[in-house]
């Protein structure tokens, strides 16, 4: 494979002529690659600690240790030809192999595709096919997940082998034929420096599920994450402990927040794998840490929990919301509990929208999701849809299709959420028009879920919607229309069904309702907006 052919047809979009030059006028722009961001922020500070709490794969050291490490791998991959214009995927948990193959493909200049450490075969697969990678990098295991199982049913029989290094203190003897132990490519002699990009070319691919079928590979260059890293830095919480990051590197913010915003300030990197709350207050207790930002599951997980005390709550000074809906129950609560709060809102396309400072007035910064902020605009259409366009917004997707649908030719993004404007210029999200559940801070395509649930025997109809959740925000739920000759579908039957379609777990409903009809408009549609309503109201009958 050449370093380019990976990335034709892709639907990379032109920014406006005259966008561009003001982004760069302003400065939001540069000419700096991310390998040059990284070699500088590792530069500035290389004797601060790497730590990594994991039961499978615990590690301490220094930004130094591990930045050798990663331009260990960097020369492995460049004398392997593979540089701009490469995919690099990795499926990896918070390790810190994550971090050096990060930190390794940013000095190649290849075009990283994070992986979340849940996806299934059937998500897996699809991004495969649509990234066509020259490296690939996983565990051998993770949880409950057999990803040398799983890989090696993916590549068989591929046109195209791409290099699959894997993860694992295994012998090599265990590993697939196909694999290669990541531990053999750290020999090499380190890269000296990183290699000169196109700034506006593309540096990361974020996989996101939204309306449609498949997972959306949305396309970022190195100035829109280069901005988005530098405006996080400059206009979001600062002080305090240092932060534990237990958001999935996989995720495409969970890697900015991990592995380029430190950097950017001269901080420690602080990650976990899992994050099970008894474990996190025992890092914030043991190392002093705080967290920071997240959905609103990260902070009620650790409220909620008996081990909880008011050493932890001083470590909590502020607390960011994003990713996910924010009940207003919960910004209360939190301000009861001392912790300031603010919101923000953004997406995979469009990382940094709008958001509240922590000078903000209390109502501003609890009920409303802030103005736009440097480097973004939005505006709202006749139907009150949010369009947004800015320093930080993504240059497309890999299907030119949806690049065509999502951005006209001022540069404007449909978000497919609706909004109100205050006369402060505030933006409060009021609903979505895309049909997207973010569950935790992960989007949910219903789309998908309920085409895997249409072949089941039982169901005639499904509809599947968000249903409100105390810790994550909100959850799918699956509402069924049932064959009149089928029996009852349980909410087992349901995951059973979704677990044989290599579906992942997070996307599975919570719930199922079953119906005789559904609410529709005059053309036969399924009304959501009213199930949606049915579903808060407890109107629904929920079956086990």
């Amino acid at each position: 494979m050449t370093r380019s052919s990976a990335l034709e047809g892709w639907g990379i979009r032109t920014v406006p002529a005259g966008l561009a030059q003001r982004y760069r006028d302003e400065g939001w722009w540069t000419e700096d690659s991310l390998g040059a961001m990284v070699a500088d922020g590792l530069g500035r500070a290389p004797h601060l600690p790497f730590h990594v709490r994991s039961k499978a794969r615990p590690y301490t050291g220094t930004l130094a240790e591990v930045d050798r490490a990663a331009r260990s791998l960097a020369w492995a991959l460049r004398v392997r030809d593979i540089g701009p214009g490469s995919v690099v995927m990795l499926q990896l948990p918070n390790w810190v192999e994550a971090a050096v193959t990060f930190w390794a493909a940013t000095y190649v200049g290849a075009v990283v595709v994070p992986v979340v450490h849940f996806y299934g075969p059937k998500e897996v697969g699809y991004i495969l096919d649509d990234t066509r990678p020259a490296v690939i990098v996983t565990p051998d295991r993770f949880g409950r997940t057999d990803h040398l199982q799983q890989y090696e049913q993916l590549l068989a029989g591929r046109d195209e082998e791409p290099l699959w290094l894997v993860v694992s203190d295994r012998p090599e003897r265990e590993l697939p034929r196909a694999a290669t132990p990541f531990h053999r490519m750290l020999d090499a002699d380190p890269l000296t420096g990183p290699e000169a990009v196109d700034p506006t070319a593309p540096a990361i691919v974020g996989f996101t599920s939204g309306t449609t079928l498949n997972p959306k590979g949305v396309v970022h260059s190195h100035q829109t994450i280069g901005w988005e890293a530098r405006q996080a830095d400059h206009f979001y919480g600062k002080g305090g402990p240092p932060q534990l990051v237990g958001t999935p590197v996989g995720h495409f913010m969970g890697m900015i927040n991990a592995f380029l915003l430190p950097l950017l300030r001269s901080e420690p990197v602080q990650l976990i794998d899992v994050w099970d709350p008894a474990e996190v207050l025992r890092a914030m207790s043991e190392r002093g840490l705080g967290i920071a930002g997240g959905p609103p599951y990260f902070l009620t997980s650790l409220l909620d929990h008996p081990d909880f005390t008011p050493e932890h709550l001083a470590q909590i000074p502020y607390m960011g919301l994003g990713g996910a809906t924010v009940p207003e129950a919960f910004t209360e609560r939190a301000t009861k509990e001392g912790i300031a709060v603010y919101r923000s809102y953004g997406s995979t396309e469009h990382p940094s929208i709008t958001a509240s400072l922590l000078d903000d007035a209390a109502d501003k910064r609890l009920r409303t999701d802030g103005r736009a902020l440097p480097g973004a605009e939005f505006r709202l259409d006749g139907n009150g849809e949010i369009l947004s366009r800015g320093a930080d917004c993504c240059i497309g997707y890999t299907d030119p299709a949806l690049t065509a649908r999502a951005f006209d030719a001022d540069g404007w993004y449909r978000t497919g959420d609706m909004g109100e404007v205050d006369g402060d210029g505030y933006l409060t999200i009021t609903d979505r028009v895309a049909d997207v559940i973010i569950r935790g801070g992960e989007n949910i395509s219903a789309q998908e879920v309920e085409s895997l649930l249409l072949r089941m025997e039982q169901v005639a109809e499904v509809s599947v919607v968000a249903e409100p959740d105390p810790r994550l925000g909100e959850h799918a739920t699956a509402v069924i229309r049932p064959h009149e000759a089928a029996g009852p579908v349980s909410l087992e039957d349901v995951r059973a069904h979704l677990a044989a379609a290599g579906l992942a777990r997070q996307k599975w409903p919570e719930s199922v309702h079953l119906v005789e009809d559904f609410p529709r408009t005059a053309t036969g549609k399924i009304q959501k907006f009213r199930l949606r309503q049915q579903v808060r109201d407890g109107s629904l009958r929920e079956t086990r």
